[in-house]
């Protein structure tokens, strides 16, 4: 692979303004896609194939005047302080304001509170449920915009008036999260390299392979159903890594052109060696990624591939355009005094690299870890163990508009409705019954009906409705608690649990639904998805690092590290979002159960970024133990090496995940605080601190693996070892094993 790579930076290097003329052709033809085939992107979590949604596409079927298959919008109406929505003017305010809603093109109806009797019994809230032709993503801007003109006309009535409902959902905006990420990026690489032009290629890397990236995801919204989330974790991940990859190569570059490579041998070596890290921890990333496939479900494979197509961008981008801007760069890419300083080394001789003038911050670090290493790992491990604590009340959900900020409409209707009619109106469970087999399907269900009334947490169950073919019935069960609290869940599970004795007795089948019922059920699946996704990334940790580094305890040891990583991260989110600690700190207004397709992803997205610091580390650790050094001197050694470009990258990914911590919704807060926390553990206290401890006890038995294993695999040279031994400009002939 070193070899391969080799060849690929000095060729781009060489033709670097026909590299950089095919990139910038890509970028405009991307940008002009994303303009012209790009389609609307959805908000919708289910999942084919779960009860909740089995049964509410049965109701489609039985019940077709129902139109449940458009999005809906509930406006809620408020009296004004001392009145009651029955007087004539404020009865009057609201019928204008349904008949403006009913009028908005789009709309296929829109209920008057007093007809359809959604009417608090204290006659002070109400609501209109409103009722669209098309999904929420097909919603013209101009109709939405409608909806809320009609709501300030109830409003400009002396009525408080908010709407809430999927109808109302914006697409998530972008801009400012990545803003943040990319000024601080931008100041920890002046800061790193000490040079505004070595500092400007990993932007200006970043800034190409993450606009085709999400481009290409863009144009992908035209074919296939994609969430908003998609471009945005997209987003996030493509300008970590493609920052984070620029700059090991970077730094390998500068580093062979301060040992004396004239400038094409120094981007051939720094592609053949920084850059086979690189493609290795981009197929990490890559593959833990398309792994989210295993648990078969659509939208989060969706996000999975969206995801690890920009991550393969970067990684491809990061061996083509780099070497080609470095070929425009040449010396310049090292400060102004190391220019002075420096001079090329004559042609055919090989450089020797000299040792460092100082004692730099990461060997004292390493020297102290490795000198303390009984103690460090002591309170390391139980330090991490501390926070992961919380984590062992983990609920997970998709919460709703009960966490929206209670300055948007979405929340503020939420809560006018919890004050007027109870916490679990806003959480209704839909109930289909089957009465195709009984002699009176009303009163079979009424029956039914009858049954559910008695369990505990419910408060009031509507009459049943028969469809015209007699054999299906629908009612509503409105619960007591709020539609994200764990005895909602409990009563959904309590039905079911009853479903075969109420057959038995009454001869109807029920089922339950609704958007509650599917959330639950949307949760309940991605839970059971976990271990078995975790398995396979755990196999795949152990198979890579394995033939990496050629050793049987290195890769257990790093997969280890990788859980205790996950462990401390979800104690510290369920400690935040779901507890409420330093909430104030991190905008987070309502607690609430974790979004519960965040450990999956946090897993696939984690796991590749700390293989990332795992390879860029441990790497030149093997390569200063081959070269003869003793284990803890490798360890000490390898770790200078790589301490400072692996801290850098750290920051920069912390800095571009915590930019999102700044947005609105709370699921992207949820996911940036994740990314950003798991980066920290892991790049700070698993690698750059447990690693070497455990690496330096250890020892030689660190690199053993069996004859026969050692046979088997083949020799990927990650640390383009065959490189090392090639005089400047020497191409070197393939191996056989290459």
């Amino acid at each position: 692979m070193a070899v391969l790579l080799y060849r690929l930076g000095r060729f781009s290097f060489r033709n670097r303004w026909l590299v950089a003329a095919i990139w910038v052709a890509l970028l405009i033809l991307a940008g002009v896609g994303a303009r012209t085939l790009s389609g609307q992107t959805t908000e919708a979590f289910s999942i084919p194939g779960m009860p909740a949604v089995e049964a509410f596409e049965r109701i489609g079927e039985a019940f077709p005047q129902a139109g449940i298959s458009g999005a809906q919008a509930r406006v809620v109406f408020a009296a004004p302080e001392g009145e009651t929505l029955a007087t004539p003017e404020n009865q009057a305010a609201i019928a204008e304001a349904v008949a403006e809603l009913a009028a908005i093109p789009q709309v296929v109806g829109a209920t008057d509170p007093f007809t359809a009797m959604t009417v608090s019994p204290d006659l002070r809230v109400a609501y209109a449920q409103v009722q669209f032709a098309v999904q929420t993503g097909d919603i013209e801007e101009a109709n939405r915009e409608a909806m809320f003109e009609a709501v300030d006309h109830a409003r400009a009535s002396g009525l408080t008036a908010e709407v809430g409902g999927d109808a109302v959902a914006a697409i998530v905006e972008q801009g400012a999260q990545e803003m943040v990420g990319v000024v601080v990026a931008a100041i920890v690489l002046v800061f790193t390299f000490g040079s505004l032009v070595a500092a400007g290629l990993p932007l200006l890397n970043a800034l190409v392979g993450v606009g085709i990236g999400i481009s290409g995801v863009t144009i992908a919204t035209g074919f296939v159903e994609l969430s908003s989330t998609a471009s945005i974790l997209a987003s996030m991940l493509g300008i970590a890594v493609t920052i984070d990859y620029a700059l090991f190569i970077v730094f390998r570059y500068r580093n062979e052109l301060s040992i004396g490579r004239a400038p094409e041998e120094a981007a051939g070596r720094a592609v053949g060696t920084a850059g086979s890290a690189v493609v290795f921890a981009g197929a990490t990333v890559v593959v833990a990624l398309a792994a989210l496939g295993v648990v078969r479900i659509p939208f989060l494979t969706a996000m999975g591939l969206a995801a690890a197509f920009t991550v393969a961008l970067a990684v491809v981008v990061a061996l083509t355009l780099l070497p080609a801007l470095l070929g425009f760069v040449g010396r310049r890419a090292l400060p102004r005094r190391e220019r002075r300083a420096g001079t090329a080394a004559p042609a055919g001789t090989a450089p020797a690299a000299t040792a460092p003038a100082r004692v730099t911050l990461g060997e004292r670090w390493a020297r102290f870890v490795t000198r303390n290493r009984v103690a460090v790992l002591l309170v390391a491990i139980l330090g991490l163990g501390v926070v992961a604590i919380p984590v062992t009340d983990l609920r997970l959900g998709l919460p709703g508009d009960e966490v929206a900020s209670p300055t948007t409409t979405q929340r503020r209707a939420y809560d006018l409705l919890a004050s007027g009619f109870g916490a679990g109106f806003n959480g209704p469970l839909v109930v289909l019954a089957d009465v195709g087999g009984t002699p009176d399907p009303q009163a079979a269900a009424g029956a039914a009906a009858m049954r559910l009334q008695g369990f505990p947490d419910v408060v009031f169950v509507t009459p049943p409705q028969v469809n015209a073919a007699g054999d299906t019935a629908l009612f509503t069960i409105i619960p007591a608690s709020g539609p994200s609290d764990e005895a909602t869940v409990d009563l959904v599970h309590a039905i079911r649990d009853a479903t075969p004795q109420i057959a038995a007795d009454t001869g109807v089948t029920l089922s339950v639904t609704g958007q509650t019922a599917i959330v639950i059920d949307v949760s309940q699946r991605l839970a059971d998805a976990l271990p078995p996704y975790l398995i396979v990334v755990v196999g795949i940790a152990l198979i890579l690092l394995a033939l990496v580094f050629r050793s049987v305890l290195v890769p257990i040891k790093a997969t280890l590290g990788f859980l205790l990583t996950i462990g401390a991260t979800f104690g510290a989110v369920v400690a935040v979002f779901q507890w409420g600690w330093l909430g104030w700190l991190f905008g987070v207004d309502t607690t609430a159960p974790i979004m519960s397709l965040l450990p999956i992803l946090m897993i696939g997205i984690v796991f590749g970024l700390a293989m990332d610091y795992q390879v860029f580390l441990v790497s030149r650790m093997r390569e200063e133990f081959v070269h003869g050094a003793a284990p803890t001197p490798a360890v000490v050694t390898g770790f200078a090496h790589g301490a400072r470009v692996v801290t850098a990258a750290a920051i920069i990914m912390i800095s571009v995940f915590a930019g999102f911590v700044l947005g609105g919704e709370l699921m992207i807060k949820e996911i940036g605080f994740a990314m950003a926390f798991g980066v920290f553990v892991d790049a700070f206290i698993v690698r750059m601190t447990i690693v070497p401890a455990v690496m330096s006890l250890l020892g030689r038995s660190a690199w053993w693996i069996p004859r026969w294993l050692d046979r088997v695999l083949p020799n990927v040279d990650v640390e383009g070892e065959r490189l090392r031994r090639l005089a400047p400009g020497t191409a070197p002939a393939p191996s056989p094993a290459e």
